[in-house]
């Protein structure tokens, strides 16, 4: 009896092996035939973790993993999708990768990312240096004196200055859109239009009046061979640095002591020596400038503060011979 017991138990030890055996192979086979990815989780805070998962949906290896998505993150791919090729799951934040359809209120029209982003292409900024002309004053002297019958005479002709302007344009689809500008650099002074207002002289006079005219002219004519009457752009000057830079040491160009009452600066077609009568007082030109060209005078002054007071005048010059 004690036999047939034994040999009872002895065969189920051996079925139970069996069927354990079987249940270790079966998991084997299911080891071996399930495939193991590697994927790359990308998270929105520039993290990286790489995960071994036999799951290919995008949900389930992130509820895997314990990754929950916040409300302002979005992944790719979809959560409903498979990975890709790449095997690689991206967490990023929505402001970054969505922006919304765009309305334009007025018109009703809906404009993707794509029509906003060719619409609004890069701006290029460029550096552009032009010439542009500085227009002319016109200075009018009336010398009529109150007459109601005048003339006007052309004393001087205006000239358009120079100057040289630098912009920083901006553009955008190759059009202007701003335009900046930087410096402006003279290149040429303009030289004012001078016109003069006279009384107009009549015909009607008698013979003897005539005559006596014609005397006065001849004698007026005599005159003038001896002296030129020029309209003049005369400003003022002093020994200061402001007025004469590094050649502030009270002498002229001529070599002489710069003295006020006197002395004035001149362009080269003067000569040193030239007397000048100005306002009814004789100058004589004494010294040269940078700037005193054409139809400008400078005349010499006692102070800085005497020669601002002075500022620009236009006075008829009388070159005397």
């Amino acid at each position: 009896m004690q036999k047939k017991n034994k040999r009872e138990f002895t065969l189920i030890k051996v079925i139970i092996i069996c069927l354990i055996l079987i249940l270790l192979s079966g998991v084997g086979v299911m080891a071996v035939t399930t495939k193991v990815n590697t994927v790359k989780i990308e998270m929105s805070n520039g993290y990286e973790l790489t995960v071994l998962t036999p799951k290919t949906n995008v949900k389930e290896i992130l509820e895997d993993n314990n990754i929950i998505l916040e409300n302002n993150e979005k992944v790719i791919p979809g959560l409903e999708e498979e990975i890709a090729e790449n095997k690689t799951i991206t967490i990023t934040d929505k402001s970054n990768q969505e922006i919304e359809v765009a309305k334009v209120s007025e018109s009703g029209i809906e404009m993707t990312l794509d029509t906003l982003l060719d619409a609004y292409s890069t701006i290029v900024e460029k550096i552009e240096v032009i010439e542009e002309a500085i227009p002319f004053e016109t200075i009018t002297k009336d010398v009529s004196n109150g007459s109601s019958s005048t003339k006007n005479k052309v004393l001087q002709q205006g000239v358009e200055g120079k100057k040289r302007v630098t912009y920083k344009v901006k553009y955008q689809n190759d059009e202007e859109i701003e335009r900046t500008q930087i410096s402006e650099e003279v290149i040429q002074e303009p030289v004012d239009k001078i016109i003069q207002v006279s009384s107009k002289v009549t015909s009607s006079r008698s013979s003897t009046t005539t005559r006596s005219a014609s005397s006065s002219s001849q004698t007026s004519s005599s005159t003038s061979s001896s002296s030129t009457v020029k309209v003049y752009k005369v400003t003022a000057y002093c020994s200061c640095s402001k007025c004469c830079g590094s050649h502030a040491n009270g002498y002229t160009a001529s070599g002489t002591r710069a003295t006020a009452g006197r002395t004035v600066a001149a362009p080269s077609n003067l000569a040193f020596g030239t007397q000048l009568n100005i306002n009814g007082k004789t100058y004589v030109v004494e010294d040269r400038g940078g700037a005193i060209t054409g139809n400008r005078i400078d005349i010499y002054v006692s102070s800085h503060s005497e020669a601002l007071a002075w500022g620009v005048k236009y006075l008829p010059v009388q070159i005397e011979n």
